[in-house]
């Protein structure tokens, strides 16, 4: 499904950098903006700070000047509308609601396969699917009137006495539960993956160990019973680094020249 994010009459330059930026980690890059305060906004130097790195989603966004120039191709509109409304449509919490539509948008899927059985077909009806995200101005919110095009109004659920959200925070949020419910992107590990010493490795470090507690009187060489075989079996489960073993091995050496100094 097609994703947009349509921010309506902001007035902080900074807000739309923020929102780039909070798109681009979450995969998305459709940004339009309605009637800024500035007609200039996408190269503003507070803007290009804000986004801070995120040029290419500024690069390919869009100023149009009414609300309907924005939603074009777009079939599913969530407000974002923190105030209660008398009249409009239905509050849902971001996440609730993207799986509500989700389940929805695969069951239609599954109904035109089974009626078409053509993967073009399929395909062109997925390409017409298009979930657009309104975000008012950071002064008034979303007007009544918008709000009321909407299918839903999207609540992030927060502390009840204290709601407030900057934009570039709301909008971070709605795109992260977007993209959970769309599948989520893997955990980046935050270090090189490890790699475990081999079999050989670890039987030398431990003949060195033998040699080293011998040599400070640890083990009795004409009676060792376990001792190897349960150190042999502990590191085992500790899954040692060659790194790590090289580290073991400069302690029995340290303790080797120890024991032979005192003689």
């Amino acid at each position: 499904m097609r994703t947009r994010f349509i921010l309506i009459q902001t007035s902080h330059a900074g807000n739309v950098g923020a929102a780039a930026r909070a798109m681009k980690t979450m995969g998305f890059d459709d940004l339009v903006l309605v009637a800024p305060r500035w007609p200039n906004v996408l190269r503003r130097e507070e803007t290009i700070q804000r986004a801070s790195g995120a040029l290419d989603v500024l690069e390919n966004a869009r100023i149009v000047a009414t609300l309907d120039e924005a939603l074009d191709g777009m079939s599913h509109l969530c407000a974002t509308a923190m105030t209660p409304r008398d009249f409009g449509p239905p509050a849902a919490s971001p996440r609730a609601h993207f799986e509500m539509l989700l389940k929805k948008e695969h069951l239609a899927l599954d109904g035109q396969a089974l009626e078409t059985q053509n993967a073009s077909n399929l395909d062109a009806a997925a390409a017409q699917s298009g979930v657009a995200f309104l975000f008012g101005s950071e002064r008034f919110g979303m007007a009544n009137e918008d709000v009321y095009r909407c299918h839903v109004a999207l609540s992030i659920p927060t502390n009840p006495r204290f709601g407030s959200l900057n934009l570039g925070a709301a909008i971070q949020v709605i795109a992260y539960e977007w993209r959970q419910a769309l599948g989520g992107f893997a955990v980046q590990d935050a270090t090189p993956a490890r790699v475990q010493a081999d079999a050989a490795q670890v039987a030398g470090m431990l003949a060195h160990w033998e040699q080293a507690l011998t040599g400070i009187g640890f083990l009795d060489p004409a009676a060792p019973k376990k001792l190897m075989p349960r150190l042999n079996q502990l590191f085992n489960r500790a899954q040692l680094s060659p790194e790590e073993i090289h580290i073991l091995r400069g302690v029995a050496k340290a303790m080797l020249e120890t024991a032979q100094a005192k003689r």
